[in-house]
């Protein structure tokens, strides 16, 4: 865990909303990685698995400060962060930071491209840059899909969307083996063995 500085004032979520609002671009995420501000402690806000925030254990309902507060979200290693130039706290994230809420389909096949919307309006088009990955839950077998959005940061594809996704699956070779999986700009991403995508959609 990053040291934090004794003489800092303890962090809270308006003064991080009043920086943000001052350093933070009127459209799209903030520089961070150009920020390397001193740890301030952590603030008592939590991502939920769903894209719920929470600040001190209430919904935050002000959906304008959700994505303020999304556009200055960092990740180093497993913890996350809300970075302004003058200040850095961690927050809780049960999941992904960020949950896939629709997305759009270009072309067919190879030449195919998977546009996603976040619920914090980022998009991302799928691709080397960007890849989508799925987990399996070590009991269920119940399928986790994800795409990478920007600096590590995933957001979680909700059910609705990968049934959808499903329907868009093709079978392609992958180090000697089938797999059922998705082209996005050039790049196939599996999504598991052949034969097993039925089954695992069933208990999603």
């Amino acid at each position: 865990m990053p040291d934090s500085d004794p003489t800092a004032v303890p962090p809270s979520a308006d003064g991080l909303a009043a920086a943000a609002r001052s350093a933070a671009p009127r459209r799209g995420p903030a520089p961070v990685h150009l920020w390397n501000p001193p740890f301030c402690g952590d603030l008592d806000m939590r991502i939920a698995r769903d894209g719920t925030w929470f600040y001190l254990g209430t919904p935050i309902g002000r959906m304008p400060l959700v994505k303020l507060f999304s556009s200055i979200l960092k990740r180093e290693g497993d913890r996350f962060f809300l970075v302004t130039p003058v200040e850095k706290v961690g927050i809780t994230v049960d999941d992904a930071p960020f949950v896939a809420v629709d997305f759009a389909v270009e072309g067919t096949g190879r030449d195919q491209r998977l546009t996603f919307a976040t619920h914090v309006d980022d998009t991302v088009t799928a691709g080397a840059d960007h890849p989508i990955r799925v987990t399996r839950d070590p009991v269920t077998g119940e399928p986790a899909p994800y795409v990478m959005v920007r600096g590590g940061l995933e957001a979680l594809i909700d059910r609705k969307s990968f049934y959808r996704l499903v329907e868009l699956c093709e079978t392609h070779p992958v180090a000697g083996t089938e797999q059922v999986g998705l082209w996005s700009d050039g790049t196939f991403f599996p999504v598991m063995p052949a034969g097993e995508l039925e089954a695992a959609v069933a208990t999603s």
